[in-house]
């Protein structure tokens, strides 16, 4: 299986398919900012106290559908809690640490099973960097 992930990240090293920041996709081009005209209607905050780390809407939305890649039901569902206690919309989060990757878009930091770690050190050993293997490894494996 280590081998079939590490030829898949190889093929896309050299075909060149993966994005070096989320400010490079277009499509992520109000990444760290919020809305002009303020619109977060729809989206919950963080915590019934108000507490919580201030993230811009985009920002909200990419942490909750990161927690799409978590292999298990359980580990989607905690993910999906944790972004919710954890962060409220609100003013852009600029040390929030995004990251695309292969199309993939993530912020944080990414809780990863075993699996995904070893699939990392494999990666890395290889001589794909820390943070590509990372993402690739979470959304791929």
């Amino acid at each position: 299986m280590n081998k079939i992930v590490a030829a898949a990240l190889g093929v896309v090293v050299m075909l060149g398919l993966c994005v070096s920041s989320a400010r490079a996709d277009g499509d992520l081009r109000d990444l760290g900012s919020a809305r002009a005209d303020g619109d977060n209607r729809g989206l919950t905050s963080a915590g019934a106290d108000g507490d919580g780390q201030d993230v811009s809407r985009r920002q909200y939305q990419i942490l909750l559908h990161q927690c799409s890649y978590a292999n298990t039901a359980a580990a989607r569902t905690s993910c999906r809690a944790d972004v919710r206690q954890t962060y409220r919309i609100g003013a852009a989060n600029p040390s929030l640490d995004c990251r695309t990757y292969s199309g993939v878009t993530v912020c944080g930091k990414l809780t990863l099973s075993p699996s995904e770690r070893a699939c990392v050190r494999n990666s890395v050993a290889q001589g794909i960097s820390y943070r590509r293997s990372e993402v690739e490894c979470y959304a791929f494996l």
